[in-house]
C-alpha cells in the first residue's frame, strides 16, 4: 500500500478544516471558540457535545477531518528512532490484538472434540473476549491514570504473553483461566491505543489508526489460516493456540524500550480526570457507543463461530479456518477504502453504507447459500467489517487530551463489548439448544440491519451545502 498517498486520502480538507492546516481569521487553537472549534472539547472535566438540534454528522464529519492542533506534539519533534518504535510498537501490537481470538476459533471445533467438554463451555469460551474487553476495559482509564499509557500497554502485553502461554495445558479449566488473562490483556490495549497514537502520533491519527487496523486484520488472518496446520504437526490443538504466545513475547521485548523511556507523570490531577460514564448525556458519546456496540456484536460472533458454523455444515477444519483467514484479509482493503472514503466529508455516509450493507448482504449469504458457496459470504462479511476502523478514528479524535479521549474510548468499549457478549454467547447457546444455526444466522441479519441505521444515523446526510452549514457552525461557537 502506497502509505504516502494513503495518509493524503485520509485528511479531510475543506472550509470546516481544522488545526495546523487550517488558515484564515477564523483559525482556532487549543484555547479559543468559533466556527472551526472542535466539536468536543474539554467543559468543567466533562466533554460537551453540539446542540441536540444540529446532525450528528456534521460532528462525526468535523471529528474526522481535522488532525489535531499544533499544541500537541509529532513524533518528529522528539526524533526518529522513538518515532520508528513508535510505528513498530503500533504495528506489533496490531498483529497480537486478534491472533489470540481468531487462532481460538479456528480450532474450537477440534478442542471441544479432545477436551469433551459440554455445550455451556463451547458457547462461554467464544464469549469470554468481549466479556473482558468490557470488564477489564472499564478499568483501563484508572490503569493509565497511574502509570501512563505507555506502561499501562507494557503490563496488558505481559498479561497476554501469560495468558496466551498456560493455554498450552490440554485442561479445560486452565484453557479458560488462560483466556481470561490474555484476553483482559488485550482488553487493556484495545482502549489505550487510540491513546497512544494520539500521543505519539497527533497529525497522523487516520493514518497510524489504518495502519494499526490493517496489522489486526493480517494477524488474525495469519492466525486463523495457520492454527489447524500448525495444531496438526504440534499433534496437540492445545500448543496451537500456546504457540501465538511467542508472538506477544516478541512484541513485549520490542515495546519495553518506550515503556521503560517514558517518564510522563501519571495523570492523577483532579482536572485530568474525566468520567467516562458523563459521555453518555452527550449526543456524540450515546452514537458512538451504540454503534460499537453493534459492530462489535456482529463481529466478534462471526469470529468466533464461522469456522464452526462451517465444519459443521460439512467443511473440514482447514478449509473452514481458511474462509475466516478471506473473511480477515478482505477486512485490510475495505479499511483502506473506507478511510480514504472517510476523508471526504460527501462520501462519509457512503463509507457506512457500503460497509454495513455488505455485512448485511453478507450475513443473508451465509444463512442462504450452501456451503460451496461459502467463499461468497465470507468476502461480504469481510468487507463489512472494515467499518471498525471508521469509529476508531472518531475514538482518536474525540478529545483535546490523552485523558478525553481515553474516557470516550473507555465507554465505546467497555459498553460496547458488554453489549456485544451476548452475540458469541447467544448464538452458542441457540445452536446448543437447537442443534442448528439457522435460527442464530438469522437473528445476527436483523442485528447486520439494525446496525445499518445506525450507521446511516451516525454519519449525517451525505451531502450538505456549504450555505447551510455556515449557520450550524456558528450556533456551536456562540
Amino acid at each position: 500500500m502506497n502509505t504516502q498517498a494513503g495518509s493524503a486520502s485520509l485528511a479531510v480538507t475543506g472550509p470546516n478544516a481544522t488545526g495546523p492546516s487550517a488558515s484564515g481569521p477564523n483559525q482556532t487553537g487549543p484555547n479559543q471558540s468559533g466556527p472551526k472549534a472542535t466539536v468536543l472539547r474539554a467543559k468543567r472535566g466533562q466533554l460537551s457535545a453540539r446542540p441536540d438540534d444540529e446532525p450528528f454528522g456534521e460532528t462525526l464529519e468535523e471529528t474526522l477531518a481535522p488532525e489535531l492542533p499544533e499544541h500537541l506534539p509529532s513524533p518528529a519533534a522528539h526524533g526518529w528512532l522513538p518515532a520508528t518504535l513508535g510505528i513498530a510498537a503500533v504495528v506489533l501490537i496490531g498483529l497480537n490484538l486478534r491472533a489470540g481470538i481468531a487462532s481460538a476459533a479456528a480450532l474450537f471445533h477440534d478442542l471441544q472434540q479432545v477436551m469433551g467438554y459440554g455445550s455451556l463451555i463451547a458457547a462461554v469460551l467464544p464469549s469470554i473476549p468481549t466479556l473482558c474487553f468490557a470488564v477489564a476495559g472499564a478499568g483501563t482509564s484508572w490503569l493509565v491514570r497511574r502509570l501512563g499509557v505507555e506502561k499501562a500497554i507494557a503490563v496488558a502485553l505481559l498479561m497476554l504473553t501469560s495468558g496466551l502461554a498456560v493455554r498450552g495445558v490440554p485442561s479445560v479449566g486452565i484453557l479458560l483461566v488462560g483466556t481470561l488473562v490474555s484476553m483482559s490483556g488485550l482488553a487493556v490495549c484495545n482502549v489505550a491505543m487510540p491513546s497512544f497514537i494520539r500521543d505519539h502520533y497527533a497529525h497522523k491519527t487516520a493514518l497510524l489508526t489504518g495502519v494499526y487496523t490493517i496489522t489486526m486484520s493480517a494477524g488474525a488472518t495469519v492466525a486463523a489460516a495457520v492454527s489447524v496446520p500448525l495444531a496438526q504437526q504440534l499433534h496437540s490443538p492445545s500448543l496451537g493456540l500456546a504457540a501465538w504466545a511467542i508472538l506477544s513475547v516478541v512484541t513485549l521485548l520490542a515495546f519495553l524500550p518506550m515503556a521503560v523511556a517514558a517518564h510522563r507523570s501519571p495523570e492523577t490531577g483532579p482536572g485530568k480526570v474525566i468520567s467516562p460514564w458523563s459521555l453518555l448525556r452527550t449526543r456524540a458519546g450515546l452514537l458512538i457507543t451504540a454503534f460499537f456496540s453493534v459492530q462489535g456484536l456482529i463481529a466478534y460472533s462471526l469470529i468466533s463461530w464461522l469456522p464452526y458454523i462451517l465444519t459443521s455444515r460439512g467443511l473440514d477444519a482447514a478449509a473452514s479456518g481458511m474462509l475466516l483467514a478471506v473473511m480477515q484479509v478482505v477486512s485490510v482493503p475495505g479499511n483502506v477504502l473506507l478511510l480514504t472514503m472517510a476523508g471526504r466529508p460527501r462520501l462519509l455516509r457512503h463509507a457506512f453504507v457500503l460497509s454495513t450493507g455488505s455485512l448485511l448482504v453478507g450475513a443473508f449469504a451465509l444463512l442462504l447459500l450452501p456451503v460451496g458457496l461459502a467463499a461468497l459470504p465470507a468476502v461480504l462479511l469481510g468487507f463489512g467489517l472494515g467499518v471498525f476502523p471508521l469509529v476508531l478514528v472518531v475514538i482518536s479524535r474525540s478529545g483535546s487530551s490523552t485523558a478525553e479521549t481515553t474516557a470516550m474510548s473507555t465507554l465505546a468499549q467497555s459498553v460496547g463489548y458488554l453489549v456485544a457478549t451476548i452475540g458469541p454467547l447467544g448464538m452458542g447457546l441457540l445452536h446448543g439448544a437447537t442443534g442448528d444455526w439457522t435460527l442464530p444466522l438469522i437473528l445476527l441479519a436483523a442485528v447486520g440491519a439494525l446496525q445499518v441505521v445506525l450507521g446511516y444515523l451516525l454519519a449525517g446526510p451525505a451531502t450538505k451545502p456549504e450555505a447551510k452549514r455556515t449557520p450550524a457552525t456558528n450556533r456551536t461557537s456562540a
